[in-house]
C-alpha cells in the first residue's frame, strides 16, 4: 500500500490482518490521493485536511515529495492540531485521542512519505497492532519492477505464502498468475461500520482520526475485524 496520512479505517483492517505490511515509498506520487490528506467531521460533513507540499509531481516519488516550507505554510502542523482541536474537543474520548495527533505533527518531518508513515505507526502502536511496517525503499531493491511483476517479486524476497490487498486489487492482480508461484491472492472487504457522532447523520469512511475520537480503543480493536478476506 502507499502511505497514507491518518488512513481511514479499512487500511488499519488490512494492516492487522496480515503478517508484514509493505508500504510503497519509491513508487511515483499520485495527486489528489490520500498520501497528504484524508478528511475530518466538521459540522456535520466531511472536510478534506490537508499536509502542504513543496512540490506535487507525477515524476517525483512519494519519499521524495517534500512537505512545504514556503512562509505561508510553516505553522500548518499547529494550525492542523488547532482544526482537530476545534472539530473534536467535545468527541468523548478526545482526551486519549488528541495526543496521538500531538505526538505525529510535532514531530513532523520534511518528506511526507516519512510523516504518514509515522502516522500509521502512531495509530498502530495506539491499537496495539505490532505488525511490521517496511518500507520498499529500504528492503527489496526492485524498483525497476512494476504493477503485478513487482508484488510477486516482494513475495518471493519474503517468502510468503498468501498476499493480501485491498480490494480495488482484484482489477489488477491475477488469482492464476499468483497460484503459479504458489501465493495464495487474498483480498479484504470492509463491512459498513457505524458509531455516534455528536448526534447527527453518521458520515462514514472518515480518518481514523474521527473513529478514535468517538470510540474507546476496545471497540476500534472490534471493528478490525469487521470485514472479510476472501
Amino acid at each position: 500500500m502507499q502511505p497514507y496520512f491518518f488512513p481511514y479505517i479499512g487500511y488499519f483492517q488490512l494492516l492487522a490482518a496480515v503478517d508484514r505490511f509493505v508500504v510503497y515509498d519509491d513508487v511515483t506520487f499520485i495527486k489528489q490521493g490520500w498520501i497528504n490528506r484524508n478528511r475530518m467531521l466538521i459540522n456535520g460533513e466531511a472536510v478534506f485536511f490537508t499536509v502542504p507540499l513543496a512540490n506535487k509531481s507525477s515524476s517525483t516519488a512519494i519519499r521524495d515529495t517534500a512537505v512545504s516550507d514556503a512562509p505561508e505554510h510553516r505553522r500548518w502542523a499547529e494550525k492542523l492540531l488547532k482544526s482537530f482541536d476545534n472539530a473534536y474537543r467535545r468527541a468523548p474520548h478526545f482526551a486519549e485521542t488528541y495526543p496521538v495527533l500531538e505526538r505525529v505533527l510535532t514531530n513532523a518531518t520534511s518528506r511526507v512519505a516519512e510523516l504518514a508513515v509515522d502516522s500509521i505507526r502512531a495509530v498502530a502502536d495506539r491499537l496495539q497492532i505490532s505488525t511490521p511496517i517496511v518500507e520498499t525503499s529500504s528492503v527489496y531493491g526492485n524498483a525497476d519492477l512494476h504493477g503485478e511483476e513487482r508484488v510477486l517479486a516482494i513475495c518471493r524476497a519474503e517468502q510468503a505464502t498468501r498476499y493480501v490487498n485491498v480490494s480495488g486489487g482484484r482489477e489488477l492482480y491475477s488469482r492464476e498468475r499468483f497460484a503459479a508461484e504458489g501465493i495464495d491472492l487474498r483480498f479484504i472487504q470492509p463491512r459498513a461500520i457505524e458509531y455516534p457522532q455528536f448526534g447527527g447523520p453518521f458520515v462514514p469512511w472518515l480518518s481514523i482520526v474521527d473513529v478514535l475520537m468517538f470510540n474507546p480503543v476496545e471497540r476500534v480493536r472490534e471493528f478490525l475485524g469487521a470485514c472479510e478476506v476472501s
